[in-house]
């Protein structure tokens, strides 16, 4: 959200989740589930005036917990995934010979641009959901089938940096079996507002724990957005 924070002329505003998501908390037929990118454990503690950079993960996990998640989970089990997709790919086209150079498409402000203004580079781009999708895809196809809930009852919340992510949650073609992959993605500052409407003091939370099978991750998808 640094684009609406930075804009000269106010022009721009956030899409808030907020209330859709705290709907969903407070609707005992939703099996709410949230997990979040890697770049919010070190950018919320500046928002509760820990420092800057600081490691929140584990105060994150329980700050989740109190505002009422019944799943706490981690987007970069969605960037393993897509790792795994994204190699899988390459190997394909360097057999076929192309078209190269693969491009992420994990980015959908980057992935707007092209459609737009670069169009001969389509083809180039990878076939592979983000990780907020493949994430979302995965909540409502996988983890119903180890939870015995049923998919419908699934609401899929993401913590993501960029604003962009809610557009990219929206697109109509991203959802399996009629059902939306991500329900609500919320920015950094909303979460934090969240906490603080709740009056949780969030530098005083002891360290929680994700939860297993979808919270868990390699290290490769904790650098997913590292060059190379």
């Amino acid at each position: 959200g640094q684009c609406v924070v930075a804009c000269p002329v106010a022009a721009l505003k956030e899409k808030s989740h907020v209330e859709k998501v705290q709907e969903a908390l407070n609707d005992p037929k939703k099996h709410v589930i949230v997990a979040m990118a890697p770049s919010i454990r070190t950018a919320m503690g500046e928002l509760f005036r820990m420092g800057f950079g600081k490691d929140v993960t584990g105060k994150l996990y329980t700050a989740l917990r109190m505002l009422g998640f019944d799943k706490i989970f981690d987007i970069n089990f969605g960037a393993d995934m897509t790792i795994m997709e994204e190699a899988t790919e390459l190997l394909q086209r360097i057999e076929k010979g192309g078209p190269f150079p693969m491009f992420t498409s994990c980015c959908p402000a980057w992935v707007r641009q092209a459609q737009n203004y670069y169009p001969e580079l389509l083809d180039n781009l990878s076939s592979a959901k983000s990780p907020q999708q493949i994430f979302g895809t995965a909540s409502k196809t996988y983890y119903p089938s180890i939870s015995g809930i049923a998919p419908e009852d699934v609401y899929t919340v993401t913590i993501m940096p960029c604003n962009d992510k809610k557009y990219e949650a929206d697109i109509p073609f991203m959802e399996v079996n009629g059902l939306r992959d991500i329900d609500a993605s919320l920015t950094t500052r909303e979460l934090a507002q969240m906490i603080k409407n709740a009056k949780i003091k969030f530098a005083d939370l002891e360290d929680g724990e994700a939860d297993p099978s979808m919270g868990t991750y390699s290290g490769a998808g904790a650098i997913f957005g590292a060059t190379g």
